[in-house]
């Protein structure tokens, strides 16, 4: 499966013969993609598997996104970030690499391919429809799941759940309540160092000895 935004002509199709379903319509639904100026009027399609955006003037003018390439959404309503409230989305694309995100010029001609076009902005006429086409998002995005999710926990698997990491703590404190002497080494995991330790005050207690005899060797000679 190919990243990024498409363009598409037309009604959207449907792929009902494995599983896809339509979730929502929405009329009034203009469209801005990264920097290019802001579309209107629009319908807004939104599938278990895409998200789709058909001009209501010219029919044969839309733009197509997967829910696996939608790595965010969110709903924007701070006039500093957009003018308009919107439902934001970022779109993950095959040449995001290949982007010099310092050269502005080179950026703004590289957006006119839409395989590179990483922001999309869904802004519908009643902004009171953002929180429930959010939760459309977010319903479609969980039956989306990224497929490398799995690979990557697999790889990342040293990181703990908050559960795990209390039992952890609960088994350090239990450990170290019955092996005083390996506290300082045992907490940053050093056990090495633990025994240095142990060996160092083996060695004082021994010091300590042996000048308790010196000195009663000296007092029996007096």
């Amino acid at each position: 499966m190919a990243l990024g935004l498409r363009e598409i002509s037309g009604e959207p199709v449907i792929d009902s013969e494995n599983g896809e379903e339509l979730m929502r319509v929405q009329p009034g639904v203009d469209i801005a993609l990264s920097n290019l100026p802001r579309e209107s009027p629009g319908t807004l399609y939104i599938t278990t598997k895409q998200v789709i955006w058909v001009s209501d003037v010219d029919k044969s003018k839309g733009y197509a996104v997967d829910f696996l390439s939608i790595s965010l959404h969110a709903v924007s309503r701070d006039p500093e970030a957009y003018p308009t409230p919107c439902l934001y989305t970022q779109i993950e694309t095959e040449a995001d690499d290949e982007i010099n995100s310092d050269n502005s010029d080179s950026e703004s001609n590289y957006v006119h391919d839409l395989s590179n076009i990483r922001e999309m902005r869904l802004i519908p006429s009643d902004p009171m429809q953002l929180d429930t086409l959010f939760q459309v998002f977010c319903e479609c995005a969980e039956l989306n799941p990224d497929p490398n999710a799995e690979e990557q926990e697999e790889e990342h698997d040293w990181i703990f759940s908050a559960d795990q990491m209390e039992d952890e703590e609960a088994e350090e404190e239990d450990y170290m309540s019955h092996n005083p002497t390996n506290t300082l080494g045992h907490s940053n995991g050093h056990h090495d160092l633990a025994r240095t330790i142990l060996e160092l005050q083996i060695n004082d207690q021994r010091f300590e000895d042996a000048e308790e005899i010196e000195h009663d060797e000296k007092d029996t000679h007096h």
